[in-house]
């Protein structure tokens, strides 16, 4: 990837991934093709933070009929990042 701000699709904030919030855990939507060092990089150098650990899910979207009409959702990629204790990111404060 050249950009880091491509590796971070967006948040994933679910009632599961709050709970996780909790132990120092927060949860990304990536692209398929990156992997956790690249993930590592982002989440350090974009919030400032130390990564202790990086857990990658392949995610296979659902097949969904409307009708006669049958069509599938992408699939994505979860990283489920763990940070060192007493640092947090600010953009999941008030979810």
């Amino acid at each position: 990837m050249q950009n880091l701000r491509d590796v971070l699709i967006r948040p994933l904030v679910t009632e599961k991934t709050a709970a996780m919030m909790e132990e120092n855990k927060y949860t990304f939507v990536v692209p398929l093709k990156v992997n956790k060092v690249e993930i590592r990089q982002a989440v350090e150098q974009i919030f400032k933070v130390k990564v202790l650990a990086v857990h990658t899910i392949r995610v296979m979207g659902k097949t969904k009929r409307m009708g006669k009409t049958e069509g599938k959702r992408p699939d994505y990629k979860k990283a489920i990042v763990k940070l060192a204790p007493g640092q947090n990111i600010e953009f999941f404060e008030g979810v």
